[in-house]
């Protein structure tokens, strides 16, 4: 085979072999002996007054949900909003989510349970692991999309939490922060299209201080260094919040003090901004 040939043959290769170098990187981060490692956590509960309307909350996803390190489980983003929604309703929040878990996971371990549910308010907050560990963007949309679906059936109305920007994290080492960067875009605009496409869904604003606040202060992150403190949470619950006042409104539930921008116009942007 001529020069030409051999590197024709051989190019594929070259971003294939460039991915597992960043890979193998992000999972020596991951496994790092000199960090604790944290439990996951239940955030399901039952909150508000027992004589107030009713309405039910089904999350499913990863360790964004699980809350790994936050000291008090009512400072992780799903309880802050429960316990807000808890203000004018009886809330009760049951999460299905798993650390770790990735899109297909969600489809193959949580998904069921949150259909028979038949949730008011559904939650869908998964992705980093997808990104984090190389799944291509397309399979990604593929299993979003499946999720949503299903859900949306069942559902009132479903909040798809989107994403931040995962080179962030302190844990990650510098040379794959660009690329983190690039994945995290390139997931969030899948979640922005995918939210588009459904009358019923509404996506969380995650351009704005749910990126920028966790390059400011290591505090929003725990130990660890990956998975977001109380403090974080905090942000995650004030930028998602107009999203889910918007998808009570769909799912016919008066938002009360949760707020949130006018209704026509948040379904026309389906990206909705505190």
């Amino acid at each position: 085979m001529g020069t030409w040939k051999r590197i024709a043959a051989a190019a594929p290769l070259v971003p294939l072999a460039g991915a597992a170098v960043v890979l193998g990187q992000v999972l020596r981060a991951a496994h790092r002996s000199d960090l604790p490692s944290f439990p996951n956590q239940e955030p399901s509960g039952t909150f508000g007054d027992e004589d107030a309307p009713p309405i039910r909350l089904a999350a499913v996803g990863d360790s964004s949900l699980t809350a790994p390190g936050v000291e008090r489980l009512d400072d992780c983003w799903i309880r802050r909003v429960a316990l807000a929604i808890a203000e004018d309703h009886r809330v009760e929040l049951v999460s299905l989510g798993v650390g770790g878990s990735k899109a297909r996971d969600v489809i193959e371990g949580q998904l069921h349970a949150a259909e028979r549910l038949e949730p008011d308010v559904a939650f869908v907050s998964v992705g980093a692991n997808d990104a984090l560990r190389g799944v291509r963007v397309k399979r990604y949309r593929e299993h979003l999309e499946t999720i949503l679906e299903r859900l949306e059936a069942v559902s009132g109305a479903v909040v798809l939490v989107g994403m931040g920007d995962l080179s962030s994290a302190p844990r990650l080492p510098d040379s794959v922060r660009p690329w983190a960067h690039r994945r995290s875009i390139a997931f969030d605009d899948v979640c922005r299209e995918a939210a588009a496409r459904h009358d019923r869904v509404v996506k969380g604003h995650t351009r704005g201080r749910m990126t920028t606040a966790f390059f400011d202060d290591e505090a929003m992150f725990t130990g660890d260094r990956f998975h977001a403190s109380g403090l974080g949470h905090a942000v995650f619950a004030e930028e998602i919040m107009p999203a889910v006042a918007e998808a009570m409104r769909i799912a016919g539930f008066d938002p009360g003090s949760l707020g949130g921008v006018d209704g026509d116009v948040a379904r026309q942007r389906r990206d909705v901004q505190p």
